[in-house]
């Protein structure tokens, strides 16, 4: 696949897919190169050698590479899995680690790999391609809602919990944490959360059985008869696909950083988390399903939180040092934010999901019936899917 693009006449870019024998040195540069040449970089990213991590887990998943000359100048990756939308069964194409390194920037080659990718989804029956960034990115809002046609879908928060090794939270005695069955927690998740949620995937059994996913919780009262308030969550061990790296930090945080290991060992018996060493390589569990219902629902999303952090605090291995969940930043998400724990100072509240119809476009005279679907999606709540994170 050849493109053109703006930098010298005789030069043409070529997209093609990521050869792993051939593309693996020189995708280490890329990433490092983005990463310096960008200065709004917070988090580094550990791949753990392996550049394909965060779509290797997916149904079906492809990398683009685009070279110019010999040289690898930019990458991006794709992957496409069936989810309810609108009580219909669609597919849906997650775009993600588009990277063009700075030299080449501003040149369109972004726009040549998205576009390729956008065929390569068409290709495989995708309905819609959607993306995450950050609502400040504007060059990444400039390319995908200014010029690609992508449209703002939803504004989820990301709430990042750090966790103090060795040591355990007390739960409450009055509430029961029990681990279900993967056939009880896909009947769960499909009956009580399908049907007001938007992306519910298709495949939630084989997210469920995936050799990530720790397990499923359901919390609710011993005297739940009375009260009938529960709520569940699931668990991905992110750490064992890629790993995360504080590159650069605000002063306060460095300040934050200090004071916490001069007394790191008081905290324990004054009942107050330390803040880990986000400075090396760090891995995270990543908390997804978290739904919750009935009128005292709020303690029961916190003691599954608190179950968690104990689940993380005892990790032989001790990668994990945050537990993240991403929950919408409308309709009920707000109540999530305020039962889930988390500091403000590692959380954000400013992702940014934008959302694109691709072989719809034929159907359509105009994007009115996708105007008409995208804002009655409004009213539903955001299943999170951990193979997107």
């Amino acid at each position: 696949m050849v493109g053109q693009w703006g930098k010298e006449d005789d030069e043409k870019v070529v997209i093609r897919c990521y050869n792993d024998l051939r593309d693996i040195i020189q995708m280490e540069w890329v990433e490092k190169s983005c990463e310096i040449g960008n200065d709004q970089t917070f988090l580094f990213t550990d791949t753990l050698g392996d550049p394909l991590c965060r779509i290797r887990n997916t149904p079906l998943s492809t990398m683009l590479v685009a070279d110019v000359g010999t040289k690898l100048v930019g990458c991006i990756q794709g992957s496409v899995k069936p989810v309810k939308f609108h009580d219909k069964s669609v597919n849906v194409g997650y775009v993600l680690g588009l990277r063009v390194v700075p030299p080449y920037r501003r040149c369109g080659i972004g726009s040549i790999l998205v576009r390729k990718l956008e065929e390569w989804f068409v290709s495989h029956n995708v309905d819609y391609a959607y993306m995450a960034t950050q609502k400040d990115n504007d060059a990444s809002l400039g390319l995908f809602v200014g010029t690609l046609g992508y449209t703002v879908f939803r504004n989820p928060a990301i709430l990042v919990n750090p966790v103090n090794p060795g040591r355990n939270l007390k739960l409450p005695s009055d509430i029961v944490i029990r681990k279900l069955k993967v056939e009880e927690a896909a009947s769960w998740y499909r009956t009580h959360v399908a049907p007001t949620t938007d992306f519910f995937p298709d495949d939630i059994d084989q997210i469920l059985r995936n050799k990530l996913s720790m397990g499923t919780w359901v919390a609710y009262y011993n005297n739940n008869d009375k009260i009938n308030s529960w709520a569940i969550l699931s668990v991905w061990n992110s750490s064992k696909v890629f790993k995360l790296r504080i590159g650069k930090a605000p002063l306060s945080y460095l300040l934050l950083t200090k004071v916490c290991n001069l007394v790191g060992r008081f905290l324990m018996f004054l009942g107050l988390t330390a803040l880990p060493d986000l400075f090396s390589t760090f891995g995270f569990y990543f908390l997804y399903g978290v739904h919750a219902e009935g009128p005292l629902c709020g303690n029961l999303v916190r003691a599954l939180c608190d179950h968690v952090n104990n689940m993380a605090a005892s990790d032989e291995g001790g990668a994990c040092k945050v537990v993240v969940v991403e929950v919408d930043g409308e309709s009920n998400g707000g109540d999530l934010m305020r039962c889930v724990p988390h500091w403000k100072m590692l959380s954000c509240d400013d992702d940014t999901w934008c959302i694109k119809p691709l072989k719809c476009e034929e159907k359509m005279s105009d994007l009115g019936e996708f105007n008409d679907m995208f804002w009655k999606s409004k009213s539903g709540t955001l299943f999170v899917d951990p193979r997107d994170v």
